[in-house]
């Protein structure tokens, strides 16, 4: 269904994700953009369109100690994740098989790191060269792996990852939306 790409360079997580949405025989482009900010959040989508909803208009993540903050990794894995927990229960989204909740697949930049959150909510830290998600994401990680030495730009990285699923996976298409924080 889609391409969610993302880099961090410095202490600033770049992101870009294509505008079309496809399922079995049909496709169509969409306005509403599959990365967006919430707060301090850069978080970049696929699984479903209501997943973006949420997370975009409805996920509000309690404010800690800036002593908790301090250690992002903690505070991703334990607040974060239970805020969007909460809102895809309370928005009709979390499924639970055999005990087990399944959410979505997406990716988020905080504090100058990037996560990807996997379907059962694990929180993983991404590859050094950068990281995504979605249909495309083979080609599109392949892409960020070969570009990681040279000296293009974080959007050239991004655009170009993009291009790379667009030529192999026919649920990826642009034109694309590129955010950084």
């Amino acid at each position: 269904m889609t391409c969610i790409v993302a880099v961090v360079e410095g202490s600033k997580v770049y992101m870009g994700a294509d505008t079309y949405g496809a399922g079995y025989n049909s496709g169509s482009y969409i306005s509403n953009p599959k990365c967006f900010i919430n707060g301090e959040f850069l978080i970049g989508c696929t699984t479903s369109f209501r997943l973006i909803d949420l997370l975009a208009y409805k996920l509000n993540v309690n404010k800690v100690h800036p002593d908790e903050q301090k250690d992002a990794d903690k505070y991703m894995r334990t607040i974060f994740v239970d805020a969007v927990r909460e809102t895809l229960k309370t928005g009709g989204l979390l499924e639970v098989h055999n005990s087990k909740e399944e959410g979505g697949n997406f990716l988020v930049g905080y504090a100058g790191k990037l996560y990807e959150i996997q379907n059962d909510f694990s929180v993983l830290n991404v590859p050094d060269y950068g990281t995504s998600v979605g249909s495309g994401e083979n080609a599109a990680r392949g892409s960020l792996h070969t570009s990681r030495e040279l000296t293009w730009t974080p959007k050239e990285r991004l655009s170009a990852a993009l291009e790379a699923a667009v030529e192999v996976v026919p649920s990826v298409r642009g034109p694309f939306v590129y955010l950084d924080n």
